[in-house]
């Protein structure tokens, strides 16, 4: 048996109310739908201590392959709390980043689809362009152009 070490992040799981609209939402930001199925039973409560549950997700990837993000809606147990509304700082809080290209025509796309900036965007040391957004379901997202 050879040392234990970490692989690879595999994921980055996140709850959402509608799994239709996050998957259009980070669709709409350049992921692809990866797959989608339900999880369901005792033996996934197992995992998660929550007992007996049922959910689907939705395994949406970055086009170069290398990063995901699952997306999972809940139909059993109950939402017992919601993060959502929390400030960016917020002990525990998560953010997304992503680099993207044309800052200004995604930004625009994205407040279409009920995005919120956070704040301005900004340059950092003439490097990047950055901003913060509360995307679909006030989820927080860095979008960051490179000059």
């Amino acid at each position: 048996m050879g040392e234990s070490r970490l692989v690879e992040m595999n994921n980055m799981g996140i709850v959402v109310e509608s799994l239709d609209k996050a998957i259009a939402f980070f669709a709409e930001l350049g992921m692809l739908l990866e797959g989608r199925t339900m999880v369901e039973g005792e033996w996934a409560g197992r995992v998660t201590g929550l007992g007996n549950q049922a959910v689907e997700i939705a395994m949406m990837v970055t086009p170069d392959g290398h990063s995901r993000i699952e997306l999972t809606q809940f139909f059993m147990p109950n939402i017992e709390e919601d993060h959502r509304a929390a400030p960016v700082n917020a002990l525990g809080y998560l953010r997304l980043m992503f680099r993207v290209e044309n800052l200004d025509e995604l930004l625009a796309r994205l407040l279409l689809m009920g995005a919120v900036l956070e704040g301005e965007i900004v340059d950092y040391k003439g490097i990047y362009r950055l901003c913060y957004i509360r995307g679909i379901e006030g989820i927080l997202i860095a979008l960051a152009e490179k000059l």
